[in-house]
């Protein structure tokens, strides 16, 4: 998993809300295995017609925005099924963060469990970034990390909260299972003194 500092990058405007995880991730690609490149299947359906050719008026699409590695997005981004595939299709993109004044929670955990970090902002705020963005395409966002706060294209700050064991392990790139390693030698302690008590 890619550590997490300091992105700053181009955003991409996602102006609309309930964006589920169908629409991120067709249901059609769940069986695919992770080491295939689900940045491939990210929108898969808005990106492409049915033959394959690229639907021109989506806007990721759109030259501009191709770069993106932050979206910003209206209310409830990431609702519908529990799919952690949504989230994999994001990072495999190159997408790092998504930005939006609420999340499905369910995508929310997938996404801090898999590198992707998730931040809420007030529905004002994300209201005058995403007018920002489709104002002057190709527009940066930057995300501090160990800040935690967001600089807007029009230069405004706006901080955001993060649990602090994410936080953790965003920035230094570990999953829980990486987590969980850097513990081996307090698990293998805990367990010595756990069997001289039951002996």
């Amino acid at each position: 998993m890619e550590a997490f500092q300091r992105l700053d990058a181009v955003a991409l405007p996602v102006a609309r809300a309930n964006v589920d995880t169908d629409q991120i991730v067709p249901a059609r690609y769940l069986q695919k295995p992770r080491t295939d490149d689900f940045g491939a299947y990210l929108f898969r359906d808005l990106r492409y017609a049915k033959d394959g050719t690229e639907n021109a008026d989506f806007i990721l699409n759109q030259p501009p925005y191709r770069p993106a590695r932050i979206v910003v997005a209206q209310r409830n981004f990431g609702c519908g099924s529990s799919r952690e595939h949504a989230v994999w299709a994001l990072y495999d993109y190159g997408v790092r963060a998504v930005i939006a004044p609420s999340f499905g929670d369910i995508f929310f955990s997938n996404a801090l469990k898999n590198g992707l970090l998730p931040i809420v902002l007030p529905d004002a705020v994300v209201a005058g970034i995403l007018q920002a963005l489709q104002a002057r395409p190709g527009a940066r966002i930057v995300v501090d990390l160990a800040g935690q706060s967001v600089t807007a294209p029009d230069g405004a700050t706006h901080g955001f909260e993060v649990d602090a064991f994410s936080k953790q392990c965003l920035l230094q790139g570990m999953d829980e299972l990486d987590y969980t390693l850097t513990l081996t030698d307090r698990i293998a302690a805990f367990e010595r003194q756990h069997d001289a008590v039951a002996g």
